[in-house]
């Protein structure tokens, strides 16, 4: 109403949905699914549809979410992520493997991967390294039980790629720096939408896959690679 523009942190949103829950029991209602409340949906709606831009002002929010048992389908993170335009999910499996920021690129969504916003290489390319992702994480049990030698020479190349492209995703963080020892690296996106499309292509499918991790531009891991074989 004041014509300003607001930037909105919520953590965290799980918090709200317990609240309500419990306020819901307080009243007697009958709960619904998993012990939430009925009116679950109607209430989310009416915090998340106040989240909104008009011709004078807007209002953009980030909102942490817990996910109880790492369950994508509860009601709660489910009714929350219907009104999200993006979202960002953070996966344990990769930070175990100190794969960081550990963001699952498969589990993560934007509304705006679409040709007509970002333009239809950026697209091509980001649908190409899901594809390849997913693929690998298809073979992972296969792997678990027989081994890479096993698959077929088109899997192994799949994997492999899919293997660097999960560390051409790390990303040294200028905030980082006192706990990695590393330089932050600011990389611009048309670089970084090259760099998979070279990965994509098999144009460095002769580099190890130590050399893309936490580097910045695709030169970087050639540059890193060439200083590998130098030290060997």
């Amino acid at each position: 109403d004041e014509g300003r523009d607001v930037l909105l942190f919520i953590d965290n949103i799980f918090r709200f949905v317990q609240a309500g829950s419990e306020v819901s029991a307080l009243l007697g209602r009958l709960p619904s699914a998993v012990g939430y409340q009925p009116n679950l949906g109607t209430d989310m709606g009416g915090l998340q549809e106040r989240i909104a831009s008009t011709k004078t002002g807007s209002i953009t929010s980030m909102q942490a979410i817990y996910v109880p048992a790492d369950d994508y389908t509860d009601p709660a993170p489910a009714t929350t992520f219907a009104h999200l335009d993006a979202s960002i999910s953070l996966e344990r499996a990769l930070a175990e493997q100190a794969l960081f920021p550990a963001v699952d690129p498969l589990a993560s969504t934007s509304r705006i991967l679409d040709p007509l916003v970002i333009g239809q290489d950026h697209y091509e390319v980001a649908r190409g390294v899901q594809q390849s992702l997913q693929r690998y994480k298809d073979l992972q049990d296969i792997i678990a039980i027989l081994g890479v030698d096993e698959l077929s020479e088109d899997d192994k190349l799949t994997v492999a790629r899919a293997r660097k492209m999960q560390r051409f995703l790390t990303q040294p963080f200028f905030v980082a720096e006192v706990f990695t020892g590393s330089p932050g690296r600011y990389v611009k996106i048309e670089d970084t939408v090259r760099g998979f499309k070279e990965i994509l292509d098999g144009k460095h499918d002769d580099l190890p896959e130590a050399a893309f991790y936490m580097v910045g531009s695709i030169e970087e891991a050639v540059e890193k690679a060439a200083r590998m074989r130098s030290e060997t």
